[in-house]
């Protein structure tokens, strides 16, 4: 199965979630991604995309309004994928920050 870990910044964003969001991202990660990225396909309903100007960086739909970007990291096992959680949240999480 494939590994995880998160940048200060998607632990941040996961502390705002609500207790219902928290445990549908977990729910949707367990359930669909962890398996899809072990295969390397991902199903059409996460909607896996790569974030316009940011090459190498993905976001997935886990909720209508639920997003999380996320990278490949180097495998910790070999041929376990590693991923690197990003982001989370609405889609809000990709607004500009303050100049």
């Amino acid at each position: 199965m494939a590994t995880f870990a998160t940048t200060p910044r998607f632990k941040a964003d996961f502390k705002k979630l609500t207790r219902e969001q928290a445990a549908r991202f977990r729910a949707v990660v367990t359930d669909q991604f962890a398996p899809d990225v072990q295969k390397g396909e991902f199903r059409l309903g996460l909607r896996v995309k790569g974030v316009q100007g940011a090459p190498g960086v993905y976001e997935m739909t886990w909720a209508p309004d639920g997003r999380a970007t996320w990278e490949y990291g180097d495998e910790r096992f070999p041929g376990k994928p590693h991923v690197i959680w990003r982001r989370v949240g609405t889609h809000s999480i990709f607004a500009p920050g303050p100049l």
